[in-house]
């Protein structure tokens, strides 16, 4: 059996969940199966066991706005991943940017096709923000190759469940596949040598943040709880690789009004490499998610797997990774109306936020506990060998239909 992972981010070039994902299903599926890689980027197929081309656009549409640009090329390199012909037994797309790819290469070669739902463009109105008209196309891609998959994997429940209310999907052609972790690798470590250049005590303890500076991700709600948490916590906010120049803006506006009366604030304004990651999540006392829309959540898994408790909203697949009370505590979302993205009362949660994070942060027994049931869990549900077991089960499966 050869697979064909196309995708959008792909190692050195990861930059959220969905790169993440796609680096480990393709290393462990490689142990059970020949693996191709198609990816944007400049990555050159070298001597390893997985085969690796990356792609990149080959005109810049400059006559065209900021956001359009982006789709263009996203449609330029789909077209250049599946002009390179297709000879892999299934093809398998990450996020909307391959699902065109994915659509060609069904269609003119007869190829299964798998996609893998990281989030749902419906589900996410601020990419407008960032795309303007180019969203309606992202929302139109998305919609035919969910409906015209031979397969589709939610990473959550919750994502099956948002799955079926916005498409027409057939019941047997949607399974549920957790995302995963590779526990050998995110583990608590005692090293502090990368922490040392960012200026901050790491021996006392700290709230985490990790991200990308997006509407989904809600750090602007998390730098606006920082006025109701405990003067003395020191927060730290990794967040990098933002939207649009508007939301880094908004960030760095509410980072400057909450330091004025506090010097404890940490914005580490990049997306840092693994080895640090590991470091931050294994020193904090503390993790935080507080996006308004998560189908899964790699980053609770990291910060669990490190041993460190996480606060994090009740929102998407998060209620299936972190258990309430037990490996950290879930905020409810309190909205106005039916809509959570919309209409979220955002000093609501936040003060919410800030509320569990105080009372975990003076209790450093719970902590504790919650953090050796987080390792725990992470090892008993979530590794990576029994992920890519269950993808390929269901590859052999559409390859027998086929």
């Amino acid at each position: 059996m050869k697979v064909l992972y196309i995708t959008n981010e792909y190692p050195p070039h990861v930059y959220g969940g969905a790169g993440v994902h796609i680096e480990y299903l393709a290393k462990e599926m490689s142990k059970l199966a020949d693996v191709e890689v198609r990816c944007y980027g400049d990555q050159k197929p070298g001597n390893g066991k997985i085969k690796t081309t990356g792609f990149e656009s080959s005109a810049g549409f400059l006559k065209l706005d900021r956001g359009l640009q982006s789709v263009f090329k996203t449609i330029d390199r789909d077209l250049q991943i599946v002009g390179e012909g297709v000879d892999a037994d299934i093809v398998h797309c990450h996020t909307w940017y391959t699902h065109m790819a994915g659509i060609w290469a069904k269609l003119n070669f007869g190829v299964p096709l798998v996609v893998t739902t990281h989030s749902l463009e419906p589900l996410r109105p601020w990419k407008r923000e960032q795309l303007a008209g180019g969203y309606d196309f992202s929302l139109w891609v998305e919609k035919m190759a969910i409906e015209m998959a031979d397969a589709v994997i939610a990473v959550s429940n919750g994502t099956k469940a948002d799955i079926n209310g916005l498409f027409n999907v057939r019941e047997d052609r949607l399974k549920v596949i957790y995302n995963g972790i590779d526990t050998d690798e995110f583990k608590r470590v005692e090293s502090t040598e990368c922490l040392k250049r960012f200026g901050f005590d790491f021996n006392k303890p700290y709230l985490l943040f990790v991200g990308r500076i997006t509407r989904q991700k809600g750090i602007i709600h998390l730098v606006n709880a920082i006025k109701y948490l405990n003067p003395d916590i020191p927060v730290v906010l990794c967040a990098g690789a933002p939207d649009t120049p508007e939301i880094e803006h908004e960030m760095a506006e509410g980072v400057k009004a909450v330091s004025k009366n506090r010097n404890n604030i940490f914005w580490l304004r990049e997306m840092v490499d693994r080895k640090t990651l590991i470091e931050l999540y294994s020193h904090a006392a503390l993790f935080c998610c507080p996006s308004i829309y998560e189908p899964f959540g790699i980053i609770n898994l990291e910060a669990m797997a490190c041993k460190t408790p996480v606060v994090a909203s009740a929102v998407g697949g998060i209620p299936e990774v972190v258990v309430d009370g037990v490996t950290g505590k879930l905020i409810k979302l309190e909205q106005m109306n039916e809509s959570p993205f919309e209409a979220l009362k955002p000093d609501v949660f936040a003060h919410d936020l800030a509320a569990e994070i105080n009372a975990l942060m003076a209790d450093p027994a719970r902590r504790d506990k919650m953090a050796e049931a987080g390792r725990r869990r992470v090892e008993d549900v979530f590794s990576w060998k029994s992920i890519a077991r269950q993808t390929a089960d269901l590859y052999e499966t559409l390859i027998k239909r086929n």
